[in-house]
């Protein structure tokens, strides 16, 4: 029996081909033993004798006893099909809870898909498959979701404006270069950003002051009749109503405001209750709470767009989803619960 001698050098890759195969076929056929034909092709022994238990099939034939035989074509069609197999198995299927889940925070509450992953990551109770934040987002760009992009308000960013230095037109109140450390840190609760937000330029239109905790981000919004000094007073001075003298002053210790005219009696609205800190000019980054916390809102009451248009129950429903928006920022957890806890904290009882 003439041998073939090997000179070949060993294949870089793992998977026998179909010529290997055929090869295998010829040799084994001959009574060549497994080492002999790993030798010849340059692999394994135990690779030869998974591949003839993979082709190897009955053959039968009318009035003869049935034989074993491998044939390649059978190892081949084997192979393939096993192939088809192979590769990670995607999570549609098996983290299908979460997906459905994930679809409903998004569309119904605006929530972020990394806000929806920390948020299931943070809760013991949840033991079913979930997906990645970067995986969600594959998901919803290849179409695999009914989530769409405008669902999902913050994924495109604009970048932030670069610094301007102007003159201080005005000063309203002590500078927030006055405003004690401690107040950056966010260690300590009680510390407010305020702003206000305009829907259209009519002066008919109304006006929403809103009022953000640097430690909790937790956020008051509130209706006012239109954009002036007047209404903001007038909205301060119910929430001192509502919280109480004494609860005001413990729950809002300090607030930072622009340098806007609505702005200009806060000082006085608050005196001797709470400390007033000013933003230098042009420089909304100095209340980037605030800002943040605008822009969350804007989703629900688009820029250019009437606020009188939105009835005041569905401004507060809105806030509210804010509030009960999970941040990265805060481990998961939602601003509405902090919040509560701090209020606990302080033995303060409420009355809204």
């Amino acid at each position: 029996m003439v041998k073939i001698k090997n000179n070949t050098k060993t294949s870089s890759y793992k998977h026998l081909s179909l010529k290997e195969r055929q090869l295998i076929e010829v040799w084994h056929n001959m009574g060549d033993s497994n080492r002999e034909i790993g030798r010849r092709l340059g692999r394994h022994h135990q690779t030869i004798s998974n591949e003839l238990k993979r082709g190897t099939t009955t053959q039968i034939k009318e009035n003869k006893k049935p034989k074993q035989l491998y044939f390649a074509d059978t190892g081949q069609a084997k192979y393939i099909e096993n192939r088809k197999r192979c590769g990670s198995k995607s999570k549609l299927v098996s983290a299908v809870d979460f997906i459905n889940y994930a679809c409903k925070q998004m569309i119904d509450f605006n929530w972020s898909p990394d806000a929806i992953v920390g948020f299931i990551k943070s809760l013991d109770t949840w033991d079913k498959p979930i997906v990645s934040t970067k995986t969600l987002y594959n998901y919803i760009d290849k179409g695999f979701l009914p989530v769409r992009n405008h669902h999902l308000k913050m994924k495109v960013r604009l970048s932030p404006k670069k610094k301007r230095s102007r003159q201080h037109k005005k000063a309203l109140g002590k500078s927030i270069d006055e405003r004690p450390s401690k107040i950056d840190s966010r260690q300590e609760f009680g510390h407010w950003e305020i702003d206000s937000v305009i829907g259209s330029k009519s002066k008919d239109d109304n006006a929403l002051l809103t009022l953000v905790e640097r430690k909790t981000r937790y956020m008051i919004t509130v209706v006012l009749d239109d954009h002036t000094e007047e209404s903001v007073s007038y909205a301060i001075k119910q929430l001192k109503y509502e919280f109480g003298r004494a609860r005001f002053s413990s729950i809002f210790q300090s607030i930072t405001a622009d340098n806007g005219s609505e702005f200009s009696s806060l000082d006085d609205t608050l005196q001797q209750m709470t400390d007033i800190y000013f933003a230098h000019p042009y420089s909304s980054w100095e209340r980037g709470t605030n800002e943040r916390h605008n822009g969350l809102l804007r989703q629900f009451v688009p820029k250019g767009t009437p606020i009188c248009h939105y009835s005041k129950q569905f401004i507060q429903l809105a806030t509210e989803k804010v509030n009960l928006l999970p941040r990265k920022i805060l481990d998961y957890r939602q601003p509405a619960t902090l919040f509560l806890e701090e209020i606990q904290n302080l033995k303060i009882k409420t009355c809204w």
